[in-house]
Formats: structure tokens, sequence, C-alpha cells
């Protein structure tokens, strides 16, 4: 089997084919990446087609510096930073799960701590916010946080703490 980076240099060298072998080997894990983040299969999908429509605009300038997942995973997040961006993703971070009747009153009581909750998330500074989405969407080790995001492991674990205690800050300021 050919590894990620010899399929990227025959696609630096016009073969097409190759590329296609990286979406075959790749698009399932972007897609569980993106059903994980936003729970609606679609929006996973389109998420998923956007990050390899931009990967194959920008494969051409691939250094090799670093593994392809990161380069994958930096172009992951960039898509779902614009998404956050959009605001379209407070509607798919409540379950909208149907509840027995009884337990009404804990369901809107859990769908607006999950939205306020994922309200403040938006908020947190831009590091913290990715170092958080990717240990809660992507359950990625602090290691790989820091390569992707080009920082210390030590500094990945510092942002997600302090983002941490921002959240329960400021959550505990709402109640």
């Amino acid at each position: 089997m050919q590894s990620d980076h010899e399929l990227i240099k025959q696609f630096q060298s016009g073969n097409n084919s190759s590329y296609d072998k990286l979406v075959k080997r790749h698009l399932h894990s972007s897609y569980q990446f993106f059903l994980k983040f936003t729970k609606d299969p679609m929006d996973a999908e389109d998420l998923a087609q956007d990050v390899f429509l931009k990967l194959y605009k920008t494969l051409h300038q691939f250094r090799f510096e670093a593994a392809f997942t990161s380069y994958l995973y930096r172009i992951q997040l960039n898509t779902a930073n614009s998404f956050i961006r959009k605001a379209r993703w407070k509607k798919y971070l409540h379950l909208d799960q149907t509840e027995e009747p009884a337990s009404r009153d804990k369901e809107i009581e859990n769908n607006w701590t999950k939205k306020e909750l994922w309200d403040q998330v938006a908020s947190l500074p831009k590091t913290q916010r990715m170092v958080i989405i990717m240990r809660i969407a992507q359950d990625l080790p602090y290691k790989d946080i820091s390569g992707i995001l080009g920082i210390s492991e030590g500094s990945a674990k510092v942002n997600y703490h302090h983002a941490i205690n921002q959240l329960k800050t400021k959550f505990n300021k709402t109640q």
C-alpha cells in the first residue's frame, strides 16, 4: 500500500487517480469528524466534501514537512471554524430526541444548557476553541493537537485547561 506522501507526490506530478485514493482512504474519518460535530449526516457530508475540495485545490502546495493527516486535520478545523462563524451549527448542538412526557421539563433544561455551553465555546479565543473542538469532536491526544496547531503539547494542555475554566466561570454566571 502506498503512503500518503507517495500518493501526494504522484498527484503533484499529474496523476489524479492518486488523489482519488487519498479521498477513499480519508473520507470516512473526515465525515465522522463532522458527524460528531454537527449531529447531522447531510451537513457532515457537505462539510467533508468541502474539505476534499479545498484539499484538491491546495495539495499541489503540500511541502511534506508534516504528516498528511496533520494537514488534513488543519483543513477540517478551518472548515469547522467557518461553520461556527456562520452560526448554522447552533441548531445542531442539542439532541432532538423524543423523551417521555414526564421528562419534558428536563429535556428543555438540557437543551438550554447545551445551547448555552456551545454559545460559550464559540466565544472562546480561537486557539482555545480549536483545542476544545479537537478534543471533543475528534478525541485527539494533546500531542496530535499540538502538531496540527503548531504549538507545544504543554501549550495545547494549557489552552484546554484555560478554556475549560472559562467555560465553567461563564456557565456558572448564567445559572
